[in-house]
């Protein structure tokens, strides 16, 4: 018997990466040994403190049931004070913050709740799959903006306000950005907050990396006026090395919060409220965190740089973000072949830029997320490899 796909999914391929590990596990079991650069999930611990919180909760008794739709108010109070102390950003945590299974839930949540056929939805191009296939689900249409590294990969107003707006509902913006690691000024993010109220369109700012090597974390909603018309999606998987824990928040105004929790509210029960305590105490820790977490990452960094010099690729030095993000020599077509060369002649995977959009294809993507004794082996290997070129 054959039950065919809902409409909403033909267009929602399987994630690029999920086919990408099925192909380097026949690989391993060939005795490769692949070295994977590919997936940003950090593999350094959380704070003690943390996973003693969430040990000392789990063990009593009366923490294991069904909890708030609007999350536990150690956590909502946690996180109000966190955007107080390092954004400069005055929440109200009853009201203004709403906890996420991880921000990558608060992307369809948010589509879902504000989406239909007909709608339109700008989307970065390089950018965050995740966008796309969530417009997509919700019947909405996806139209990309093309970001270029001679802009700052930021958003050219200039060209989008000759575009036809009309359907357009909303705008999905994410900086420091991924995949390029492009940070954004206060000025970008007062001119998006302009851009939304002008044509009335959603402003939805993905904020999962300011904390990674990145000096001045900064988040949209400092600027004044942003609540009126944007929502920022936030996460402690890589500021917190908690990416398995799923914890996010979503920031928005009251009205948002309520519109979203008509969505969320059917399609989970609430957190684990012993995550949501021990996501308290990481909220609380003091800066020291952060800045021995981004010494362990800019040492990596620094390996990675040499992988790209290895490789010939052009990069910029100050990026940002949990990645490093570099244009690949005249020799290879685009990223991809850049990409299945190393992979097959030095047992390498790096990402090729191309899954990220269109104008990614000349591009490659290194995650920081190995010891450096893995990157050093990899060096070694990309050294070692065959001459072989494709043009």
């Amino acid at each position: 018997m054959h039950i065919e796909v809902a409409h909403r999914l033909q267009h929602t391929e399987e994630y690029y990466f999920s086919k990408k590990l099925r192909e380097i596990d026949e690989m391993n079991k060939r005795g490769a040994r692949v070295i994977n650069l590919g997936i940003g999930s950090p593999d350094l611990p959380p704070h003690p403190d943390v996973l003693r919180v969430l040990s000392e909760e789990a063990s009593k008794n009366y923490t294991h049931g069904y909890q708030s739709y609007r999350g536990a108010a150690i956590l909502r109070e946690a996180m109000a004070d966190w955007y107080k102390r390092y954004y400069h950003v005055d929440l109200n945590p009853q009201t203004e913050i709403l906890p996420l299974i991880g921000s990558k839930e608060g992307i369809v949540h948010i589509c879902m709740t504000y989406l239909q056929e007909g709608d339109e939805v700008l989307i970065p191009n390089p950018g965050y799959p995740a966008y796309t296939s969530a417009v997509r689900v919700s019947g909405a249409t996806a139209v990309s903006y093309e970001l270029k590294a001679e802009n700052n990969w930021q958003p050219d107003f200039e060209l989008l306000e000759k575009s036809d707006l009309s359907k357009v509902k909303m705008m999905w913006i994410n900086y420091p950005h991924m995949p390029t690691g492009a940070s954004a000024t206060i000025e970008l993010f007062e001119r998006i907050v302009t851009f939304g109220k002008k044509h009335n369109i959603l402003i939805c700012h993905d904020n999962p990396y300011s904390f990674i090597l990145n000096d001045k974390p900064r988040s949209l909603m400092a600027v004044e006026g942003a609540r009126e018309v944007a929502i920022e999606l936030n996460s402690l998987s890589k500021s917190s090395n908690m990416a398995g824990w799923r914890i996010g928040m979503l920031i928005a105004d009251e009205n948002r919060i309520n519109e979203i929790l008509r969505f969320k509210s059917n399609m989970d029960s609430g957190m684990f409220l012993p995550l949501q305590a021990a996501a308290a105490t990481a909220l609380r820790l003091d800066s020291s965190w952060y800045t021995e977490l981004n010494a362990v990452y800019a040492k990596r960094r620094e390996k990675v740089f040499r992988i790209m010099d290895i490789l010939e690729c052009d990069y910029d030095r100050a990026q940002v973000g949990l990645f490093v993000w570099a244009k690949v020599p005249d020799k290879y077509t685009d990223g991809y072949a850049l990409s299945d060369d190393i992979l097959h002649q030095a047992y390498v995977f790096i990402t090729p830029g191309g899954i990220f959009g269109s104008a990614g294809e000349q591009y490659i993507r290194i995650s920081l997320c190995a010891k450096e004794e893995v990157f050093d082996q990899a060096i070694e290997r990309i050294e070692g490899r065959g001459t072989k070129e494709k043009s």
